[in-house]
């Protein structure tokens, strides 16, 4: 056995959350002992995320807590804020790796290469733009649902994010690798895989697009479902949305970002669609797949959003068949387009106009829960905490039963009666 062990900590998407995963296995191959991040370890990796300034700051928060806590830890910083600010990280105190997103992969060597080096190193090459492989399965001990990456990068360069120089151009992993994974996570016992990337819909590997990605995993054994993690809404096939309504393994659930419900934002933000052909495109999916749960990304407080804008916006999303809002608030990034527009908005004024969305969201998802209620649902079981069983739809609902103490349901599929509303979640009966 390895002496050392290693702790994980992941702030941002579910694709730093497919990483992680890969990680944790690359240094569990080497004989490392993977222990929870507030236990002492004796290597720390933290898979940074640098989309929004609070993303920063937590990361920043974090390493002085664990130098506080396990002053002996060796913390290696990865992903997209090492890309970035690679400059002002290799200065944090107990920071030996700094290693940006073209070869953190690979950290579990480069740890074994030099476990102690004198000096923090400093790994961040340019990002090649060429179709990807995976070392290492990314199973996922800790969750019923297994993150499966397909896609990296974005070419849409929208003006308020630096996703493009974090994580470079987008590319595509090689078909036959996904495939490969996809088939170790459902016989590791997955019986869920959340498709992520950074630009899921414009897969494209040697002809194969993102429908024939799912076609191929339709065909596995043993697996029950597919989820499509956040996608840009031009960039969905219809077959897509189609292939839902033909009751395959395919999820009800689509997260499509809409960001403002303005015209005028939406050009500033050189975002590729109106809001009117974004609510044709939302009209149509539910036409064809009336019981989707569709939840959506707005930003709050972009340079030169008048009152107007935002009203615009709330109204917009009033009206949208809407599940569920994620809120954002508007942070510049350095290498955003967005810094050099004028006319920001105030911190307090973004504060209130974020509490409208938050408020609006909450009402969104109680009313789609409400109308889930005397449907009988498939329901994939996670967890048992304070009594209940508590598992989700495959429209992303979350449901709690109550059952005797002697019933494990822990990651198994089950027929569930729906029957009232709680907070955020929903209460059935197991059929």
């Amino acid at each position: 056995m390895h002496p050392e062990s290693v702790a994980f900590y992941t702030f941002g998407c579910r694709l730093n959350q497919a990483e992680t995963a890969v990680l944790q296995r690359s240094f569990e191959s080497k004989g490392y002992r993977v222990v929870n991040v507030d236990q002492p370890a004796d290597v720390v990796v933290i898979n940074t995320c640098t989309v929004t300034e609070n993303g920063d700051a937590d990361a920043r928060r974090l390493v002085q807590r664990i130098n506080m806590r396990n002053p002996g830890a060796k913390i290696a910083l990865v992903g997209c804020q090492a890309q970035i600010q690679k400059e002002q990280l290799a200065h944090w105190a107990n920071v030996r790796w700094v290693v940006g997103n073209a070869q953190k992969l690979d950290l579990a060597t480069i740890v074994e290469a030099e476990p102690n080096p004198v000096q923090t190193q400093v790994i961040v090459p340019p990002i090649p733009r060429k179709a990807f492989r995976i070392p290492t399965a990314g199973i996922d001990r800790a969750h019923t649902r297994a993150n499966l990456k397909i896609q990296d990068g974005c070419d849409f360069f929208c003006s308020f994010c630096e996703i493009p120089y974090a994580r470079g151009r987008a590319r595509s992993r090689e078909f036959a690798d996904i495939l490969w994974e996809a088939q170790a996570l459902v016989a590791a016992g997955h019986k869920e895989l959340v498709l992520t990337g950074i630009n899921l819909g414009t897969y494209d590997h040697e002809h194969k697009k993102i429908m024939d990605v799912i076609e191929a995993l339709e065909r596995i054994d043993g697996l029950c479902r597919i989820r499509i993690s956040s996608i840009e809404p031009t960039t969905i096939p219809r077959e897509l949305f189609q292939r839902m309504a033909q009751g395959s393994k395919l999820c009800r659930y689509l997260h499509v970002p809409l960001q403002s419900g303005s015209d005028v934002i939406l050009k500033k933000m050189k975002r590729k669609y109106s809001i009117q052909e974004f609510q044709d495109f939302i009209g149509n999916v539910k036409k064809v797949v009336p019981e989707i749960c569709l939840g959506t990304d707005c930003i709050v407080g972009f340079p030169g959003e008048t009152s107007e804008d935002f009203a615009a916006t709330v109204q917009g999303l009033e009206e949208l068949p809407l599940s569920y809002l994620h809120v954002f608030s508007y942070s510049e990034r350095r290498y955003a387009q967005s810094r050099l527009l004028p006319d920001p908005v105030a911190e307090s004024e973004i504060r209130r106009r974020s509490r409208i969305l938050r408020d609006l969201s909450v009402l969104k998802r109680q009313q789609f829960l409400h109308n889930l209620l005397g449907t009988t649902q498939s329901v994939l079981f996670e967890e048992k905490k304070l009594g209940d069983w508590a598992g989700f739809t495959d429209h992303y609902a979350r449901v709690k039963i109550r059952t005797r103490d002697s019933i494990n349901l822990q990651n198994q599929l089950k027929l569930v009666r729906l029957t009232t509303l709680d907070g955020q979640a929903v209460r059935g009966e197991l059929l």
